[in-house]
């Protein structure tokens, strides 16, 4: 399995040896900080040695080789197996346990993941490596398959274009005559090198208006068209032209075209066969009935390519040229792989718009529409990560009660679709017990943390729960706060402060106690609630985040509410914040007569009996 010779060749195409490649690097880092382990590689297997072109925290001197012998090499079974490897303890393991990398490299817990070309060659592994025993999630593997997979994609990635450079260099050398050699080998070079350019122009895509740019970009250029299309298959197996660089109005008012219509795009599409046509006679020949078209626009030379795709053709790229062009061999195999990299750009382009639409559409049904007041004015904000699917635990939620109000602001650790579904469990049962029973918010808390446990979730989250009771007196504000960023107040005068009182999180441990407090609030004050996503800064620290919050209220305090909660939102987030952010905002109007003023927050006497 290690010397096939398919799977050698495939290797070799990558054009990657023991030295740094930024894309694999950048995959090396990714799988480090998502399943948190010291060491991660990108290891490429060939008959001799293994090397890793992608690689983050290995030691002196393995940083600088980045290569072993097989003696050394884990991914070698990967590859013999053509399975994924997951080791707990390799220094008790069978299979590894006399691989001299444990004692040269601390490889103790291990899982190297597949990686293949197109033709289901095993290349190497994707390796997330620990010094210390290491028990592997099957959240954890699920991550590690999808980076392999996409790890996978760039690598054929890379042997496709090589392989199409070496056709097209192979084609033209076979050829040109002897006094137009170099001349040709130039022209092969450079068409070698914007077919290398367009590769990564469209791996880099990841909406579908990102495609249609990048296949723009083909307008001119070292095959010199005048004119570029992109025209993509409907449901209904018509094709609509969503690129176009000033195509005719007889061609763009036929918008969708019927593939019965004989067009050289829907013939690509319905036969799946390229459409070269070098003159116009040759364009006449074919399509006699578009003369007058033909000779309108001044077209000498067409070629469409079907886009390849599962299960059917995806569409077609369409090429004009303004003067007759001879479209040989070695542009017909560059226009094809441009056509072929066109294809791959839009399925990826389509499975992260899915998955961006599916989370979008899973975090709006978990938040909860705001109830109508007479007597208090809420707004709530909720901004995800700047993340491309992901969905993750932060909510906010408010009840009304009667004259009260119960206001919730919870995050449940993680950033993933099990996150979320925690959350969601965790807010439908407090729902359920704010409008079963008025208990105090400590009380309802350690009913939910109790729940968290009995059912099994054993969910890590922090909630702060609040009443605002409304009587002829005034408002009060009663809260208990399970490990979440304390709430601000801010004064009718513009003054801000930090509501005190943290207990430990829902999770950390059974039967806590846990406290109310209980604060009067004057009319024009605003209560702020928010998740930690709102003020986290690498660059600074928690109480840093706290004093620009609190300024930033101040600084605002004097705008509507909504305008307010907006200017937050603006102001005080890192800009490529990595956590979600949701944001609960309550004031209460100036015109309600004046609480009775205590002076300081009245912490609840006892704290809850276990």
């Amino acid at each position: 399995m290690l010397d096939d010779e398919s799977r050698l060749t495939s290797v070799r195409a990558t054009a990657l040896g023991a030295v740094p490649d930024e894309a694999l690097d950048r995959f090396a880092r990714m799988v480090a900080k998502i399943v948190r382990v010291p060491v991660a590689l990108v290891s490429l297997v060939d008959d001799v040695r293994q090397y890793f072109p992608g690689a983050t925290g290995l030691d002196q001197p393995w940083a600088t080789t980045r290569q072993t012998p097989l003696s050394h090499s884990f991914s070698r079974q990967v590859v013999m197996s053509a399975k994924p490897l997951v080791i707990t303890d390799a220094r008790g393991d069978d299979r590894v346990c006399n691989n001299p990398a444990i004692e040269d490299l601390g490889v103790v817990g291990y899982a190297g993941l597949p990686l293949f070309d197109d033709q289901g060659n095993i290349l190497g592994s994707l390796c997330a490596i620990d010094t210390a025993p290491r028990i592997w999630t099957d959240a954890e593997l699920d991550l590690l398959d999808d980076l392999a997979a996409a790890c996978s994609a760039k690598l054929r990635l890379r042997i496709t274009a090589t392989r199409a450079k070496r056709e097209v260099e192979a084609r033209v050398a076979a050829q040109i005559v002897a006094e137009q050699l170099s001349n040709r080998l130039t022209l092969a070079f450079d068409r070698g090198q914007a077919l290398l350019a367009a590769s990564t122009a469209f791996a880099n895509t990841e909406t579908l208006d990102g495609v249609v740019a990048a296949v723009s970009n083909l307008l001119g250029g070292t095959l010199g068209p005048s004119q570029v299309g992109l025209f993509i298959r409907d449901d209904q197996d018509r094709i609509e032209l969503t690129s176009s660089t000033q195509l005719p109005p007889w061609l763009a008012d036929r918008r969708p075209i019927s593939l019965t219509d004989p067009l050289p795009a829907t013939d690509a599409v319905r036969t799946s066969t390229p459409v070269f046509l070098d003159d116009r006679p040759a364009i006449l020949a074919r399509y006699p009935h578009l003369a007058e078209e033909i000779e309108a626009v001044g077209w000498h030379a067409i070629a469409a390519a079907p886009l390849p795709g599962p299960g059917r053709t995806m569409g077609a790229l369409f090429f004009a040229w303004p003067e007759p062009h001879p479209l040989e061999i070695d542009e017909q195999a560059v226009i094809t792989s441009l056509a072929g990299y066109v294809a791959h750009a839009l399925q990826r382009a389509s499975h992260l718009q899915d998955r961006v639409f599916a989370a979008e559409t899973l975090q709006r049904a978990m938040l909860s529409q705001l109830p109508p007041l007479d007597h208090l004015e809420l707004t709530a904000r909720y901004q995800p990560a700047h993340h491309r699917d992901q969905v993750g635990g932060d909510w906010y939620d408010a009840v009304k009660i009667d004259k009260d109000l119960a206001i919730v602001i919870g995050d449940v650790a993680g950033h993933d679709i099990n996150a979320a579904a925690q959350m969601g469990q965790l807010r439908s049962i407090l729902r359920g017990y704010l409008v079963d029973r008025h208990e105090p918010p400590s009380a309802l808390l350690r009913r939910l943390d109790n729940a968290n446990h009995l059912l099994g979730n054993h969910s890590i989250a922090s909630v702060c729960l609040a009443y605002v009771e409304t009587t002829p007196d005034g408002s009060h504000l009663l809260w208990s706060n399970a490990g979440h960023p304390p709430p601000v107040l801010v004064g009718p005068d513009g003054s801000a402060r930090t509501l005190p009182g943290r207990d430990p999180l829902l999770g950390a441990s059974r039967l806590l106690g846990r406290t109310n407090h209980r604060l009067p609030l004057s009319p024009g004050s605003t209560l702020l609630l928010y998740t930690d996503g709102l003020m986290e800064r690498r660059s600074e620290t928690l109480e840093e985040g706290i004093a620009r919050l609190h300024s930033c209220l101040a600084a605002h305090a004097h705008l509507s509410l909504d305008e307010l909660v907006d200017a937050v939102i603006a102001a005080v987030p890192d800009p490529g914040h990595e956590d979600d952010i949701a944001v609960l905002a309550l004031r209460i109007p100036r015109h309600r007569h004046p609480p009775p003023e205590t002076g300081r927050d009245e912490q609840q006497p006892g704290r809850e009996a276990r």
